[in-house]
């Protein structure tokens, strides 16, 4: 049995090693493991926690990489497929610190990891795990929408044996339409214990973009947590009986496209070992900080140690 299992994105990010600089005339990158469910399952892996990722990647050079990259981080890769008619995706970003990181998605009409089929899933594993997380963008194209509600069917016979999280990673460019996206996301809420989102994510997910407002809607549609992440102003997650506002952990933010999945990593810990919800959202909110700081995602991803040292004051 796993402590977490994730499903979905995965593939190959190329960042650039200069910052400050666009990417027409970026010269030299830097290759990483990618995406957002597979790097929640790393940043889980780095805290100690058993995991592994349901994803697919094509058979060509850079689906190798990723499958030695998540083997290579602690994590199970029994569940990647390959798909030999589809390149593994590949992402680009631009640095323009603190606050601006464009995404550019090389990811073809149909990449590996929505080919995922309901028939290929090992849903007693699913089951069975003390954590299942998903994300919006799994959801996006058949047949991974099909795969990912029959592992949440699986899920809902053991509901409340375990947690099941609902990443409302919302990418726009994926989806033929934001109410597309709105529609999937009411059809998925019901199944999940946790959903956690920026704000954008959270209005596409439920029409509503005032913190407060947005969490109480996603409690009303079947989330036990709900966790809105306000960026600059910190993190808002509140239960039936319990709510908090945790401001940022200040840092020189260098990239920030991987503190969100730092962020999970963190939160799957701290719910699994039945913090307070305030504790869990600090460690979470730290966890997230901590990869802000640096280039990579996967690469740099913290232990347990090095956030309680940053929430500590302490410097590296």
């Amino acid at each position: 049995m796993y402590d977490l299992i994730t499903i979905g994105r995965c593939g190959v990010d190329v960042y650039p090693l200069q910052t400050g600089v666009g990417l027409a005339d970026v010269e030299t990158f830097g290759k990483f493991l990618g995406g957002s469910p597979t790097n929640v399952a790393v940043a889980a892996a780095r805290h100690g926690l058993s995991s592994a990722v349901i994803t697919g990647v094509g058979a060509d050079p850079f689906g190798e990489y990723v499958r030695r990259a998540i083997r290579g981080f602690g994590v199970d890769d029994r569940y990647v497929a390959t798909y030999p008619e589809a390149p593994t995706p590949v992402t680009f970003c631009e640095i323009f610190p603190p606050d601006h990181f464009p995404i550019y998605f090389y990811r073809g009409e149909h990449p590996p990891d929505l080919r995922l089929t309901a028939g290929s899933l090992d849903l007693e594993a699913i089951a069975a795990a003390r954590m299942f997380w998903f994300s919006l963008t799994g959801l996006s194209k058949e047949p991974s929408a099909e795969a990912h509600a029959a592992a949440l069917a699986a899920r809902a016979d053991t509901r409340g044996a375990g947690w099941t999280v609902f990443d409302l990673d919302y990418r726009a460019s994926l989806w033929p339409s934001r109410e597309a996206a709105r529609a999937m996301a009411a059809r998925m809420l019901p199944y999940a214990d946790v959903a956690v989102g920026n704000l954008e994510e959270v209005e596409t997910a439920v029409g509503v973009r005032e913190p407060e407002a947005a969490a109480e809607a996603l409690l009303a549609a079947g989330a036990r947590v709900a966790i809105v992440k306000l960026g600059p102003e910190g993190v808002h997650a509140r239960t039936a009986d319990e709510s908090c506002l945790v401001k940022p952990v200040p840092v020189n933010v260098v990239n920030g496209i991987g503190a969100g999945d730092a962020f999970g990593g963190a939160l799957c810990l701290g719910l699994l070992n039945g913090w307070p919800l305030e504790r869990v959202i600090r460690f979470a909110n730290a966890a997230g900080a901590f990869v802000a700081a640096r280039l990579a995602c996967a690469d740099a991803m913290p232990t347990t140690a090095e956030v309680e040292e940053l929430l500590n004051g302490v410097t590296s």
